[in-house]
């Protein structure tokens, strides 16, 4: 599988001869937006570790958590990662897909473009500051986490 992040116009002509150069038949696939940012990945990673300083896990067990409980749904709207997921997956017991997330690091927000991550760290962050925890606010610490 090959595949190339689009963000300037020079990049869009070097897929359109990529495209051009390929023998038919191929299948292309075409996905909006970009990967997540490294303050989006950087702020999960610090809310697991504050959420590990004031809870009874480790900031891999919340981290693993946060993957199943709130990345697994983000990702499922997709219609290939719910198939895959639903054939592969969903089936396991709890505490084996627990393990998957933490342990065994099944991707999951490695798979989000941006907007999905923005969902992903508001869910961890309604869900935690919800059961009183104190986490830290990227709007007060003018992180750019869009």
């Amino acid at each position: 599988m090959n595949q190339r992040l689009i963000r300037t116009e020079a990049d869009r002509q070097s897929l359109i001869r990529y495209h051009q150069s390929k023998g038919l038949p191929f299948t292309t696939t075409t996905k909006d937006g970009d990967k997540r940012s490294n303050p989006q990945n950087r702020l999960q990673m610090k809310w697991c570790k504050e959420a590990a300083m004031q809870g009874d896990n480790t900031a891999e067990e919340y981290r693993a958590y946060c993957k199943l409980h709130f990345g697994v749904p983000i990702l499922r709207e997709d219609e290939d990662f719910q198939a895959s997921y639903d054939q592969k997956l969903k089936w396991l017991p709890y505490e084996t897909k627990l393990a998957l997330m933490g342990e065994f690091d099944f991707p999951v927000s490695r798979l989000m473009q941006v907007e999905q991550m923005r969902r992903y760290l508001d869910a961890i962050y309604q869900h935690f500051t919800g059961l009183g925890f104190q986490l830290t606010d990227p709007n007060w610490q003018g992180m750019d986490v869009a």
